[in-house]
C-alpha cells in the first residue's frame, strides 16, 4: 500500500498567459503531477478560485501546503475517494471558497496520477478501477472548435464557440479531418485573421449567421461533419434579453432564432442556448428540435444542478470540467448520475489551458460521447488529441 509522503505545488502560466498551478503528489515509489486550467467563461456556480489581488496563486501555494498537505499526509495514494472527502469537509463550503477549487483540483487529480504509476498502470485504466460508468461509444467524438467569439474572442460573434464534430470513431481521423477544414478556414479567411483564446480563428465583424455559413461552406468537400456550437448564452444575457450581433430577443424570439439556424445548418449539438438558471427554455429547445441541447453553465459538473436538469428534463448532454466542482470523485458522481439518466458526457478543456492531457484519459476511460479540446494545432490543444490517439492506438493493440 502506497502512502502520500509529500506534497509540492507552483506557479506556472497557462495559455492565456495567467498564472495558475501545478501540484505534484508523492509515494514512496511514485509521483503524480497536475497542471489545473483556468476558465474565462465561467457559471456562477463553479468552484471558486483561489487567487492573489494581483492573480497570483501564493494564497493557493499556501492552501495546499498549509492546510490540505497536513490533513493527507500518510493517506493510502488509492483511496481517493476518502482523500477528495477530506479536502471536502476540510473547505467545508458548497463552492470551495475556503481552500480554493483549483488547489482542491490540483492536489485530487495529481492524486490519482500518483496512483496509477505506484500501480504501473496507464492514466485511464486506473479510473476505471475507480468508477463503473455507462459508456455512451467505444470512443468520444471530437468536438473541435475552429471559430471563437464571445468571451474568447475580441471582436467575434456573440456566440462563444463554432465547432465540427467529424462522425468517426476514429480519433486520428477525426483530428485529420479538423486539420483539413482548419486549413480550408484559414485559406476562405486570410493568414491575418485574429486567433481567439481556444485556437480558433476569429472571424472580424461577421454576425453569428455568416460565421455558420462559413463554417458550412468549408465542412462542405469533408465526409461526415456536423457543426456543433457553445452558445454562452448567459454572457450576452441582461434583464430577460440575449443581445445577439446587436439584436435584443426575448426567449421566444430567441428560440425562433435557433429555429432558423437549425433551418439552415447542420447543427447536431447545441451548448448553454440559454441563460444559465433557465432550466425551462432548454427543456423547451431540448423537446422541440432534434438536436443535443448541452448544459455547462447550467450544470457546472455538480450532481445537485444535474439533478435540477434531469427534473426538468432540459439537457441531453452535460459538459464534464473537473475543476468546476473541485476533485475527481465530485467529477465521476456526476458523470455516472449523468449516464443512470442516458445523458451524454462531453469532457471539456478551458479557455486558459495547460500542457496536461488528463482530460483525453478521462473522456476515453468511460466511453464519453465527446471531448471539447479546442483548435487542432495550438500546443496546449494538441497534446489532448495526441494522447487520445495515443490511447486508442494502445487499446487496438
Amino acid at each position: 500500500m502506497a502512502k502520500i509522503t509529500d506534497i509540492k505545488s507552483e506557479e506556472i502560466i497557462d495559455s492565456r498567459g495567467n498564472p495558475t498551478l501545478r501540484v505534484t503528489v508523492y509515494t514512496e515509489t511514485s509521483e503524480g503531477s497536475f497542471d489545473v486550467p483556468s476558465g474565462a467563461s465561467t457559471g456562477i456556480h463553479e468552484a471558486l478560485e483561489l487567487r492573489d489581488a494581483d492573480g497570483g496563486m501564493d494564497l493557493a501555494i499556501e492552501s495546499i501546503q498549509n492546510k490540505i498537505r497536513p490533513a493527507i499526509i500518510g493517506m493510502n495514494i488509492q483511496d481517493q475517494e476518502n482523500i477528495d472527502q477530506t479536502m471536502i469537509d476540510l473547505d467545508g463550503t458548497s463552492n470551495k471558497k475556503v481552500l480554493g477549487g483549483n488547489s482542491t483540483i490540483g492536489v485530487s487529480i495529481a492524486v490519482a496520477k500518483a496512483a496509477a504509476a505506484s500501480e504501473g498502470i496507464e492514466i485511464y485504466e486506473y479510473l476505471r478501477t475507480l468508477r463503473e460508468i455507462k459508456i455512451s461509444q467505444s470512443a468520444p467524438y471530437l468536438f473541435i472548435n475552429l471559430l471563437n467569439g464571445g468571451e474568447h474572442a475580441k471582436d467575434g460573434a456573440s456566440f462563444q464557440e463554432f465547432q465540427i464534430i467529424p462522425k468517426t470513431y476514429n480519433i486520428e481521423d477525426a483530428y485529420k479531418a479538423g486539420i483539413d477544414v482548419q486549413n480550408i478556414l484559414r485559406s476562405k479567411l486570410g493568414e491575418e485573421t485574429d486567433i481567439g483564446d481556444e485556437g480558433g480563428f476569429v472571424p472580424s465583424k461577421m454576425t453569428t449567421e455568416e460565421v455558420f455559413q462559413i463554417l458550412k461552406d468549408s465542412i462542405s468537400s469533408v465526409v461526415d461533419v456536423v457543426l456543433s456550437t457553445d452558445v454562452a448564452a448567459s454572457s450576452f444575457y441582461s434583464n430577460g434579453v440575449y443581445n445577439v450581433d446587436g439584436n435584443h430577443l426575448l426567449s421566444d424570439n430567441f428560440h425562433g432564432y435557433y429555429k432558423v439556424l437549425l433551418d439552415h445548418f447542420p447543427i447536431a449539438a447545441i451548448e448553454d442556448p440559454f441563460n444559465e438558471e433557465d432550466f425551462e427554455n432548454f427543456l423547451i429547445l431540448n423537446e422541440e428540435n432534434e438536436v443535443l441541447v448541452i448544459g455547462d453553465d447550467l450544470t457546472t459538473t455538480n450532481k445537485e444542478r444535474l439533478e435540477v436538469a434531469i427534473e426538468n428534463k432540459s439537457i441531453g448532454g452535460i459538459i464534464i470540467k473537473p475543476n468546476q466542482v473541485g476533485t475527481l470523485t465530485e467529477t465521476l458522481d456526476t458523470m455516472e448520475r449523468a449516464r443512470e439518466k442516458d445523458i451524454h458526457c462531453i469532457v471539456s478543456h478551458r479557455s486558459g489551458e495547460t500542457m496536461d492531457s488528463f482530460i483525453a484519459d478521462l473522456a476515453y476511460a468511460f466511453g464519453c460521447y465527446g471531448i471539447k479540446a479546442g483548435a487542432p494545432d495550438m500546443d496546449v490543444r494538441k497534446v489532448k488529441y495526441d494522447r487520445l490517439i495515443e490511447i486508442q492506438k494502445n487499446e487496438n493493440i
